[in-house]
């Protein structure tokens, strides 16, 4: 299961109808690939697909779809979204990572 935040929710909602695509209908596409200084980096994509090998939640009124192989990496992860003085974007607030860089967009475990 992946939850997403209310900051989250509403700058998915924003941005998925400055793309077009509706969060009604469509999905945020969550995964992890190689790569970043921490050796894994996170993919978030909006999608209108899903596959027989996809996994697909609801929380907070967003649907999240996430390919089998990323979904043991994404566990209990939370979404979140920072406005801060670091800059703002997405956070992956993931329980399963040992390490993460500095800028939050990689992680080890």
């Amino acid at each position: 299961m992946i939850k997403v935040s209310d900051i989250a929710k509403k700058k998915v909602v924003e941005l998925m109808n400055d793309d077009g695509f509706d969060a009604n209908v469509h999905f945020v596409r969550v995964g992890v690939k190689s790569g970043g200084c921490s050796g894994l980096s996170y993919d978030l994509n909006f999608d209108q697909n899903q596959s027989e090998e996809d996994k697909i939640f609801e929380d907070n009124g967003v649907k999240i779809i996430v390919d089998k192989k990323s979904f043991l990496y994404l566990i209990g992860t939370t979404l979140e979204y920072s406005g801060g003085l670091n800059g703002t974007g997405f956070v992956f607030n993931n329980p399963n990572a040992n390490r993460t860089c500095g800028c939050g967009e990689s992680f080890s475990l």
